[in-house]
Formats: structure tokens, sequence, C-alpha cells
């Protein structure tokens, strides 16, 4: 899946591997009042395990950080599987039965072709949501791509080991559920955008992997949001313009409590003109750049 959310969930909705520039320095931006500093920095959730991505920028900020947010925190393989299984599985409908035989016939090569283990089968007892993240997550994961190696996952360790608190903005069911609860057409129409990119998934990850880490915001959106908001407006609209706009809300609450806070999401979250700084700049929050 293309959207953040993807890469997030099993390790979807999508940013990622690279031959990198030497000296990589994502963006990092931060809000701020009087008594309190809020930074804002937007992760990758599947990394090769040698990836290089830190800046002195990014390591004070989080050493002056009392507080992690991140997406989530109650991700572990087994809460993840058993809300998988609850909410992704459906034995009664196969999914072949809800697409064209044409379709049904592409979905089948596709599945062989990228090594889901079981193929078709495996899929054809899956909603659609769950079988279009497990054909894009696949090949990335074959590929030596790790949720374990995630920005977050690094961000989360390292404030844990300084002592400090790592909290999450959404719970796992809610992540789960923003995807199995979409409407069956929709669901459908993520399937079948995800069966016409199959073929260009690794590019489109190494570019924008190689933006993210250059700090190219413009490039993450056109890469990670434009596709999405133009071809399936209304997935854009629950997957990203509503997320960001709830966790805008809580960032400008989270102001009226003195201190350091570190917040790292998706990067897709923090490009493009519905971002959550574009949201909280509608709130009338202040949000700068770093240099």
């Amino acid at each position: 899946m293309k959207h953040s959310i993807t890469l997030r969930l099993l390790a979807c909705l999508a940013l990622l591997l690279a031959c990198a520039p030497a000296l990589a320095k994502p963006a990092l931006w931060v809000v701020k009042d009087a008594d309190t500093t809020i930074y804002l920095f937007g992760t990758v959730h599947l990394m090769p395990s040698d990836a290089s991505w830190h800046s002195p920028e990014l390591d004070r900020a989080m050493a002056d950080s009392r507080t992690l947010y991140i997406e989530l925190t109650d991700d572990d393989p087994a809460n993840m599987a058993a809300l998988v299984l609850r909410h992704g599985m459906d034995a009664a409908h196969p999914l072949s039965s809800q697409l064209s035989p044409a379709e049904a016939h592409r979905l089948d090569l596709l599945a062989t072709k990228v090594g889901v283990p079981g193929g078709m089968q495996t899929l054809n007892v899956m909603r659609p949501w769950l079988a279009a993240l497990t054909l894009a997550v696949t090949p990335l994961l074959k590929a030596g791509l790790d949720p374990e190696h995630g920005v977050d996952k690094q961000l989360k360790a390292q404030m844990i080991a300084a002592g400090k608190p790592v909290l999450g903005l959404e719970t796992a069911e809610q992540q789960i559920r923003f995807l199995a609860d979409m409407p069956r057409a929709i669901e459908l129409a993520l399937l079948r955008s995800t069966m016409r990119e199959a073929d260009q998934g690794a590019f489109r990850l190494t570019e924008l992997i190689d933006a993210w880490k250059a700090g190219d915001v413009d490039s993450i959106a056109r890469i990670g949001n434009d596709d999405m908001r133009r071809h399936e407006p209304k997935l854009y609209q629950l997957l990203l313009v509503q997320r960001n706009q709830v966790w805008a809300t809580k960032i400008a609450a989270m102001l009226r409590q003195p201190g350091t806070v570190f917040i790292a999401v998706g990067a897709a979250h923090l490009a493009g003109p519905d971002s959550v700084q574009a949201r909280l700049e509608w709130l009338g929050v202040p949000v700068e750049r770093l240099p």
C-alpha cells in the first residue's frame, strides 16, 4: 500500500530502500510557545538494517525531549496477528468472487510473482484491504526490509533506553479499523490500485526513501500522496486528511503543558497541502521547519 498506514500496520503503507546521499538529513519541524516545544519528524516504517539517517539536529531534539509520541506502541506481533484475524479474514466471501475473472487472474499471477506464501489461495480468504497490504509488503520483506529496523522503532528504543516514556497517538486496533471499516467499494479500489502499481513498487519506494533522507518534502508528497489524492479521493480523506486533523488537534492541545515533546509519524503525513503542519497552521499554530 502506498499510503503511510500500510507500512505502519503490518509494516505498511509504504516508504523505503536505497542508495542514499552520503549526508542524510530528514526534515524536522518545531512548534513552540513560551514554555512548550514540540518537534515533528517524519518516519519510514521499513528500513534496511544498515540505513544511516541520524543528524546532529535530530539527536539534539531527541535528547532535549522528555516524551516521544509515535503512531502506535501496541503493535507487537501477537496483538497485530489477532487483529488481522478478526478484521482481515473473510473465508465466506472469497476474494476471487468479488473481482472480475480478468482481475482474479491478474491477482493470481501477481501473488506468485511477488512471492506471497500460498499464492492466490492465501489471498482468497482475505478481505480486499488485507490482500492489498499483503501484495504490497511481501516483496519488501523478501528484499530484506524489516519493520524492526523502522525509524519509529529505533526512536522508541532510544527513548526507552534513556528512561523516557513512549506514547501512541493511535492504537493498533484503530489503525486496522481505518481499513477494515472502509466501504467494500473503497477496499476493492485499494486492491485494484495496488495491483496496478505492483510492478513499480520497488522503484517508487527507492525514490521515496531517497527523498526522505534528503528532506525533500515536495517529492515525498508527489510520490506518497498525489496519486491517492487524485485517483482515490475518499481513501485519501479517510487515511490521511482525517487522521492529520485529529493529530493536529492533539498537538495543539499539548501546547497547554510545559516541556519538550518529540512526535514521529509517517513521512507522508508531514508532506503536501493536507499535512499535519498545514492543519496546525489552520488551527492558528505556527510551524517552523528547522534548517
